[in-house]
């Protein structure tokens, strides 16, 4: 009986580490997220090129699709600045190493010297490449 026990606190055990440690990826990704919101506002852009994958399409609620080339370019020459990002939804779906964000939120950006304050829709897809999560896909839509 005590073997049957200790059998049932292993398999009991081992499930609930399994879940701790999938939980602890899943909000690591949020905060790698919120991160790059970060670094687009204070213009990290070093950071911001280790995130991003080389294959990286990054496609904006217009409609403007970016390389990792152009998305740099356009935040150095000051195209596109981001003001200020609220986040009021974030989750993630984890499949081994594929993640698959999906948010919401408020983004202050100055366009071509044009303010906005734009609510989005988006989902972000997140790959590990030797030991990293780099983001690979981004698309938004207005709310």
């Amino acid at each position: 009986m005590t073997n049957y026990l200790f059998v049932l606190f292993l398999l009991f055990s081992f499930q609930f580490f399994s879940q701790t440690k999938k939980e602890k990826i899943e909000q690591n990704i949020i905060t790698l997220h919120k991160k790059k919101f970060d670094w687009l506002i204070s213009k990290q852009y070093d950071s911001l090129a280790a995130l991003f994958n080389d294959n990286i399409e990054y496609i904006h609620s217009n409609g403007w699709i970016e390389n990792k080339t152009e998305i740099i370019a356009d935040l150095k020459s000051g195209k596109l600045n981001y003001k200020r990002v609220e986040v009021s939804e974030a989750k993630v779906c984890l499949s081994k190493n594929v993640a698959i964000l999906t948010g919401k939120g408020v983004f202050f950006v100055t366009m071509d010297n044009k303010d906005l304050e734009i609510k989005l829709l988006y989902s972000e897809v997140y790959i590990k490449e030797k030991g990293k999560w780099l983001l690979t896909h981004r698309h938004a839509n207005k709310l």
